[in-house]
């Protein structure tokens, strides 16, 4: 019997965008892990660590302020915990696992194994707070103030560890607006970019 060909799907969002529901119904569809912050979870049991101590440093920008890097080694956590991730991200990649992640700069720091498609996922400012609202249960004005807060927060962790800059579409395989076409549309034509390149790599 023929090995499956190893699939890395990295999704990136913006906040309300839906990107979380598609990476879950992309899992489901390729029958494969979805990782994002159950990843924590995952690196706390093997390393013998406390999960509620790493879990509160997941995807946040370094405050420089307080903490800084001395020949290579940082006392920032969030930066330890990012770090911790991305080498554990590599090491499934290298040992041919598949998987789908979200975020965590892995459009990026796998960018050098072959099986990656990175895609992010984006919205119309409107759409993407009326999810909000339903959501968490909020007002319009706080939905608005939680996604520019939750987006300001996922492009500085981002861009403090990678060079391309989060969001832009020249860093992905594909992008696309899921305001457009709606949640279960958009995961399909994501699922039919992810076959045909999978199928057809340049």
């Amino acid at each position: 019997m023929e090995k499956e060909k190893q699939l890395i799907i990295s999704v990136g969002r913006e906040f309300g965008s839906g990107g979380h529901v598609i990476a879950e119904e992309l899992a489901k569809r390729f029958d494969i892990p979805l990782y994002d912050d159950n990843l924590l979870m995952q690196i706390a049991e093997e390393k013998n660590l406390v999960h509620g101590d790493l879990t509160k440093y997941d995807e946040k920008p370094k405050n420089k302020l307080f903490y800084r890097t001395v020949k290579g080694h940082s006392n920032s956590p969030e930066e330890n915990v990012a770090n911790i991730q991305f080498e554990y991200l590599r090491k499934l990649a290298s040992e041919g696992k598949s998987f789908v992640i979200v975020g965590r700069c892995s459009e990026t720091k796998l960018k050098d194994f072959p099986a990656l498609i990175s895609v992010f996922v984006l919205g119309d400012k409107e759409v993407k707070a009326k999810r909000i609202m339903e959501k968490y249960d909020l007002s319009e004005e706080d939905a608005k103030q939680m996604m520019q807060r939750e987006d300001w927060k996922r492009k500085s962790y981002h861009n403090y560890y990678c060079k391309g800059k989060w969001g832009d579409s020249r860093n992905y395989d594909f992008s696309i607006n899921s305001s457009r076409l709606g949640i279960e549309k958009t995961t399909d034509m994501i699922e039919m970019f992810i076959k045909e390149k999978h199928n057809n790599p340049a």
